[in-house]
């Protein structure tokens, strides 16, 4: 895994960029873009004390975000066009949208909810009734 790039974004939080591709026989190679975005979580996103206490507890100070696109069984010599296009496809479809001041509240919120509905998911909650 290698990191690519560093996208400083408009909310304040930064996305990176990470190339996992590996070679998949001699002349084979399955690319794959990962972009991680941390969101740092903050008692004002929430509504309630109590959920945004319940979500640092389960998950930690903060959270992140991730967008994966994978290809598989392309030719060495189309990888590095491949991983460009869908780093460019990520720039151009998601990028706009994460980088909205509210993404980082709705993303936390987001991630409340799945406890809510799945705690059975996260460890720290397993055995429990939370939800």
């Amino acid at each position: 895994m290698k990191l690519v790039e560093k996208i400083p974004m408009s909310n304040g939080l930064t996305a990176e960029v990470w190339n996992k591709s590996a070679a998949i026989a001699v002349d084979t190679t399955k690319v794959e873009l990962l972009v991680r975005i941390g969101v740092k979580l903050q008692a004002l996103y929430f509504n309630k004390h109590d959920h945004y206490e319940l979500l640092r507890k389960t998950v930690g100070p903060e959270i992140f975000f991730e967008y994966k696109r994978a290809r598989t069984f392309v030719r060495d010599k189309e990888k590095d066009g491949v991983f460009q296009e869908l780093l460019n496809n990520f720039k151009k479809n998601s990028l706009p949208y994460l980088s909205k001041s509210s993404f980082p509240r709705s993303f936390a919120l987001s991630k409340y909810g799945d406890i809510e509905k799945n705690g059975f998911k996260y460890s720290s909650l397993a055995g429990k009734n939370h939800c």
